[in-house]
């Protein structure tokens, strides 16, 4: 008996220094269109405790990269606060075809919140904190854009906050009827301006270490998670037409903010209590480029022209009707009704459309539901970016170089399949400085989080911890 005593008083202590050891604050930092390439281009002229300080001190893995396609800022931010990817999260991307209305809905927009975490289907790592906690940890996202702070801070968290075009902070009524005192506090006192990156960065920091402060986040045994989102873009939004010149000032500003950041956390919590994890959103804005005078193979692939004739094609087949309902994006919407009453099966139909579009200039490849739902080896990254209920019947990948017009919103979309190099990085408690070339992906960044805090993954999340 006192030797069972004695494993159990051993067994208690070992899970009592495992507990201790748990980092009490981790602050997420999501850069949108961080790039490892501009980062390291401008290493000479950084400080010594921003970039600099995370890559000497951090576990940083080289070769990030999203396991899904395509990205953007909205799908990237839910991807890496659920562990997964669109094709069970649901956010496929900022905006997406309301296949009832067939009028375009925004990721966050909501009819009773105005803006909220309902078309998030799964967990966050923030809401399994709160379950974990049983609603003790505190739980707070800050964000230029709302889509950003609304896809971090998930749905269980106690505010996500972000600036309207005066730089004032706004919530949602999804958290809290009312802006909490410190906020309202916070925008009183600090001046207001238009947003762009160069204040923005630093807005979004003073705001995230008001709420450490504010809320004593990391003081007490319960671990709590702060989501951190800045950018590294332009000031006035344009596409990059020379790097060199135009992203000098825009990386040694964001280099200053996030020493502010690191700075900042560290008066107010020892750093071995701290968990920092950085990484980028994954994509870059392209720049509309003419390079026709340069003689590369180009074009414009017009996709409601195109839809219209695939609906005279089906049509003379399968007799007279509107069989793609709408056009969004690279995507086709079909009408499911039509073709139910004309009695034809739906696998039948998008085959037939998939022979047909494959035929036209400017198409690398279509892709269709049924085919991305087989999820066969050479399209994984394209399925996983799929949601059956979201995304379209048909999926038009344009060849590179090309360009695709929709020609009732004019919206363009050049194709470039070009590779984004960014980092995943991890500092702070626990985590051992080292440079890892291998090639990993985001949607292993969750699932390391919760094992470093002891708690479990969010719930569609099935990938295994980086360490």
């Amino acid at each position: 008996m006192r030797y069972i005593a004695f494993l159990l008083a051993a067994l208690t202590t070992a899970e009592m220094q495992a507990f201790q050891l748990a980092p009490r604050l981790v602050v997420n930092v999501t850069i949108d269109q961080l790039r490892t390439d501009y980062m390291e281009a401008f290493a000479p002229l950084y400080s010594q405790g921003g970039f600099r300080r995370m890559l000497n001190e951090g576990l940083v893995y080289d070769g990030a990269s999203y396991p899904f396609s395509p990205v953007d800022k909205a799908s990237a931010t839910a991807s890496l606060s659920t562990g997964t990817f669109p094709f069970y999260n649901g956010i496929i991307s900022s905006r997406w075809l309301d296949r009832e209305t067939l009028h375009p809905v925004f990721c966050v927009d909501d009819s009773r919140y105005f803006t909220s975490a309902d078309r998030l289907k799964t967990s966050t790592i923030g809401d399994e904190l709160k379950v974990n906690s049983n609603g003790a940890a505190i739980v707070y996202s800050f964000a230029a854009d709302r889509e950003s702070a609304i896809l971090s801070g998930g749905h269980a968290a106690n505010g996500a906050f972000w600036m309207d075009k005066n730089g004032e902070w706004q919530g949602s009524s999804y958290y809290s009827n009312t802006l909490p005192e410190w906020v309202r506090a916070h925008n009183r006192l600090h001046p207001k301006h238009p947003t762009n990156t160069s204040f923005t960065n630093n807005d979004v920091i003073d705001a995230s270490l008001n709420a450490i402060t504010q809320t004593a986040m990391g003081r007490d045994d319960v671990s709590d998670m702060l989501f951190v989102n800045l950018s590294a873009t332009k000031a006035d939004k344009t596409p990059v037409t020379h790097w060199q010149t135009e992203m000098e000032s825009v990386y040694m500003q964001l280099d200053k903010s996030l020493e502010r950041l690191i700075s900042g956390v560290e008066k107010q919590i020892s750093l071995d209590r701290v968990l920092f994890v950085v990484t980028s959103t994954g994509y870059t804005d392209e720049t509309a480029t003419n390079v026709t005078q340069y003689r590369i193979p180009t074009g414009t692939f017009y996709i409601n022209r195109t839809a219209s004739l695939l609906n005279m094609y089906l049509s003379a087949i399968y007799g007279q009707g509107r069989y793609v309902e709408q056009c969004y994006g690279n995507q086709m919407y079909l009408n499911h009704k039509l073709i139910e009453q004309k009695r034809v099966g739906m696998s039948e139909m998008l085959t037939r459309s998939q022979e047909f579009l494959m035929q036209n200039a400017g198409v690398a490849d279509v892709y269709t539901s049924e085919r991305l739902l087989a999820g066969n080896n050479d399209i994984i990254k394209i399925r996983n970016g799929f949601n059956a209920t979201l995304s379209g019947d048909i999926i038009i990948d344009v060849a590179p170089g090309w360009k695709l017009l929709n020609e009732d919103t004019q919206e363009t979309f050049t194709s470039r399949a070009g590779f984004v190099p960014f980092p995943i990085i991890f500092m702070g408690s626990e985590v051992a400085p080292q440079r890892v070339p291998t090639a990993v992906t985001t949607d292993r960044i969750a699932p390391t989080v919760a094992k470093a805090i002891r708690i479990r993954a969010p719930n569609a999340c099935t990938s295994a911890p980086l360490f």
